[in-house]
């Protein structure tokens, strides 16, 4: 034990000096606004789930039913992340570290390496599942009322729950690195795990989980009562979990206690296992990992189109800077394969809008056909937000040590930025010009928001991508061996909440002026003088926040970059 703590000691260092590095300011305003978030966070999650907890409670004969199901559905979904998460992160501790070669030069047995690594991959893929999941199960506890029995059941769940996840993964990682290197796993696991992702997302939404609450849309009450008493297989870990937790609801005592003890002596079996197939594949799947990374999907050079060539009416330099953005961005097949997942999210994100059943509200439809349009805005804006923060906010980072190629060249940083902002900003305004216009075509809404809804993307777009320009380099992170992780920096938590405030912003200034604008329209009136000069007031003050959006942080970018 001595070695393996020896080995795990430099991340105990790092963490506790941190606050004596030069930049420990930052990194305490970092890690106080990200505790603020999260705790908004966390207290979301435990009245959402208090609340819809409650609602089950009440239903009669239903309620005990929903919530099993509920816990079941939450518990699932923690296993995929904590597995596909755990693939990741001890794919990367393991073969991928660039203090791998220092580490397996020292007089160590692999073993004790392979303990070692698989112990801080553990750590780093679980411990964010593990507190986001206790509001989860404080509020089952609150709600039925346990004691502090389970309680404790729930604290010691999470243990072997993390450790089988996380020796699962580890245990393929090895077996598939001991066939491939390790630098060409890595791109098929991401693409494989989002390809996984994207098809549960789609699964889950078109279940449509909000009929559990509506036993009248099954067929017959036996039927639904056959698909809610569905239990899991008993050699699953979730299985053993969730059985642990419901049976300690019920003040089952013997019963929880034998649930939790399968699932420690299933952690430890694994344990065991795992550390006896490392001792012969970890360091043979190492030595292939030292080979250079192919492309999973390689594609042919194609010939240069006729459509291209109208094209050199712009500068030689801005076009190479152009064409070097979009090779970096097509090289790197674990960004790009993440569209993927957006776009599942976004066919997720229309199909809300096809399922809405407007006809079945109090209010007339068009007040809400309106009002889901205008808040439709908001919405879409966010969603580029999101989008701009994975692939834009990190472009700067992305160039990592060669970026002394970009300074010695006889090139302005000013250009240098520009040039990427445009590389990013007309896909970007495409995407949500698209998502804007099928969401409110979805909606039926009139012609007046069709038109607000068109025109107040295409003004927020190059703010939100300017945004992420500047931000990115002003903070950038030329030494991660993850340039996209630079995003959860001080500067990418800066941006985002910035981002934020700006759309907020711009539908604050809108939602007076259109409300008016809208109830005359409803009743055949004309706006007074003073409304149309509000109106006007307030549009010109919209124009003015999307323009400074723009200007004022690729310049404080530049200037930071430059220093």
């Amino acid at each position: 034990m001595n070695e393996i703590l020896s080995l795990i000691s430099p991340r105990w260092f790092s963490f506790k000096n941190g606050g004596m590095a030069q930049n420990a300011g930052n990194r305490r305003i970092r890690f106080f606004l990200f505790a603020v978030i999260g705790a908004a966070f966390w207290l979301g999650a435990f009245f959402i789930f208090y609340r819809v907890l409650t609602y089950f409670r009440g239903v009669e004969e239903f309620g005990d039913i929903l919530s099993r199901k509920l816990l079941s559905m939450v518990i699932m979904t923690f296993f995929s992340l904590l597995v596909f998460s755990g693939i990741i992160t001890s794919l990367s501790k393991l073969y991928l570290s660039r203090d791998l070669i220092l580490i397996h030069s020292l007089p160590v047995e692999r073993f004790r390496i392979f303990i070692a690594r698989w112990i801080e991959s553990t750590i780093d893929s679980s411990w964010m599942a593990v507190l986001f999941s206790i509001p989860v199960f404080l509020s089952y506890g609150v709600v039925y009322q346990a004691g502090p029995f389970y309680y404790g059941i729930a604290g010691m769940t999470l243990i072997p729950f993390c450790l089988i996840s996380s020796l699962l993964s580890v245990l393929l990682v090895l077996i598939v690195a001991a066939v491939l290197p390790a630098g060409r796993i890595r791109t098929l696991f991401v693409f494989m795990g989002l390809v996984f992702v994207v098809a549960l997302i789609l699964a889950f939404r078109l279940m449509r989980p909000e009929r559990l609450v509506n036993p009248e849309s099954f067929a017959s009450l036996v039927l639904y009562l056959q698909e809610m008493e569905i239990s899991g297989s008993p050699f699953l870990p979730t299985t053993w979990a969730f059985d642990g937790l419901f049976h300690a609801l019920a003040n089952q005592h013997a019963a929880a206690l034998f649930d939790l003890v399968l699932s420690l002596s299933a952690a430890a079996a694994l344990f065991y296992i795992a550390v006896w197939i490392a001792g012969s594949l970890y360091f043979k799947g190492y030595t292939k990992a030292q080979t250079s990374a192919e492309k999973l999907l390689v594609r042919k050079k194609a010939p240069r189109p006729h459509c291209v060539r109208p094209l050199t009416i712009i500068p030689r330099t801005t076009r190479t800077l152009a064409a070097k953005e979009v090779r970096t961005l097509l090289r790197d097949q674990t960004q790009w394969t993440q569209l993927f997942l957006i776009a599942a999210l976004i066919v997720v994100y229309l199909y809300n809008f096809s399922v809405l059943p407007m006809e079945q509200a109090k209010i007339r439809p068009i007040y809400l056909q309106n009002l889901f349009s205008f808040l439709n805005m908001g919405l879409a804006a966010f969603v580029l937000v999101a989008v701009v923060a994975r692939f834009v906010y990190p472009a700067v980072s992305c160039e990592g040590d060669a970026f002394w190629i970009i300074r010695a060249a006889p090139l302005e940083l000013r250009m240098f930025l520009w040039v990427k902002f445009f590389v990013y900003y007309l896909p970007l305004l495409v995407l949500a010009e698209v998502l804007i216009v099928s969401s409110n075509i979805l909606l039926q809404v009139t012609p007046f928001m069709m038109v607000l809804s068109i025109a107040t993307i295409f003004l927020t777009t190059p703010g939100i991508v300017a945004l992420g320009i500047g931000f990115g380099a002003a903070y950038p992170d030329f030494h991660s061996e993850n340039p996209s992780q630079s995003v959860t920096s001080f500067g990418g938590l800066l941006f985002m909440l910035l981002a934020a405030g700006f759309i907020l912003l711009v539908i604050v200034l809108e939602a007076g002026p259109v409300y008016q604008f809208f109830i005359a329209d409803i009743h055949g009136r004309t706006l007074s003088a003073p409304q149309m000069v509000r109106l006007i007031i307030s549009f010109g003050l919209v124009l003015v926040a999307c323009i400074l959006s723009v200007v004022l942080p690729m310049r404080f970018g530049q200037r930071r970059l430059s220093e």
